[in-house]
């Protein structure tokens, strides 16, 4: 049992709550740093003798194993140089050649598709090509369209960790966790369950959010009703899409960015929808949009510099 002083020091406030919950104030500050012999009018004193400290214990321990590693990689290099330059473009937030060359478009069409059908396709479009692009479900793919179909995804498991299908199980916030943590190193991770489960990992989401790492969350069965939690979560980028030429939509902006973004839950409906025809599935550089009606007509609105609004024929 130790008995302690809460702001030990302060002449006036020590042992009292207010050194708990309040500021102690420039004067007793001062006071503070008089009794334990520090400098009273520095600020953020930090003396040479702690510089040296550190450069003679971490520092020179530091600076020997990063040549050490860099020596390694360097060799690597030459060994691998295709890999290496897949981990140079990782670590500068670069986008692999060619990886938006596939991206399916929809044309007009009265038959429905549902929205995580067209998403589905989008993401296997792009993570072909993009290799450093992860991700699963809370044990629903087969519902959410997750899925990488394409040869060799695979799955990861503990025989194979080349594949690229992760399993999570129904664990929404462990998923969440454990989509933040890879995507740290500047991996490409997404994590899919229904909409209405996203309940149960709002931490991981608001945390990818607050850290800047650009995780998708998948969330189908969308619905008026649910998720509006989900658009509460500040700093994030919400997507919800009236048809399915719109999926490409934030895939492609949370591949462009360059630089730490946030995380996006990306909401595909269930049920099908007539697909309505949109420039933006023509030029696939859409960064943000809405639907609405007018006239017999749908305009969607993009947020781009470069693109006008389309129109869309009235489907019957």
């Amino acid at each position: 049992m130790v008995k302690s002083i809460i702001g030990w020091g302060a002449p006036h406030k020590q042992d009292t709550s207010a050194a708990h919950g309040e500021p102690l104030g420039v004067d007793e500050i001062k006071l503070a740093k008089k009794f334990y012999g520090w400098p009273e009018d520095s600020s953020f004193l930090v003396p040479d003798s702690v510089y040296d400290r550190f450069n003679e214990g971490i520092g020179t321990r530091g600076k020997t194993a990063r040549e050490a590693w860099q020596k390694s990689f360097n060799d690597y290099a030459k060994k691998y140089p295709d890999l290496a330059k897949e981990f140079a473009q990782i670590e500068a937030h670069e986008l692999p050649e060619g990886w938006d060359a596939d991206i399916p478009t929809f044309d007009a069409d009265a038959k429905d598709m549902a929205s995580r059908e067209s998403s589905g396709k989008v993401l296997n479009a792009v993570a072909k090509r993009f290799p450093w692009i992860i991700g699963g479900s809370a044990d629903l793919s087969p519902s959410t369209k997750t899925d990488m179909k394409f040869e060799g995804a695979g799955s990861f498991e503990y025989d194979n960790y080349t594949g690229r299908n992760l399993h999570f199980g129904i664990h929404e916030h462990v998923m969440g966790a454990i989509c933040n943590g890879i995507a740290l190193p500047n991996l490409r991770l997404y994590g899919s369950t229904f909409l209405i489960f996203s309940d149960y990992m709002k931490p991981p989401i608001r945390l990818s959010s607050i850290m800047e790492v650009p995780v998708i969350y998948v969330f189908t069965h969308d619905s008026i009703g649910v998720g509006k939690t989900v658009r509460r979560i500040s700093r994030s980028n919400n997507w919800r899409h009236c048809t399915g030429c719109r999926n490409s939509a934030p895939i492609v902006r949370v591949m462009r960015t360059k630089s730490p973004n946030r995380g996006m839950p990306h909401c595909p409906n269930r049920n099908g929808r007539p697909v309505l025809w949109s420039r933006v599935s023509r030029c696939r550089l859409l960064t943000g949009q809405s639907m609405h009606r007018r006239r017999g007509f749908t305009r969607a609105h993009m947020f781009s510099p470069t693109l006008k609004a389309a129109r869309s024929p009235k489907l019957s």
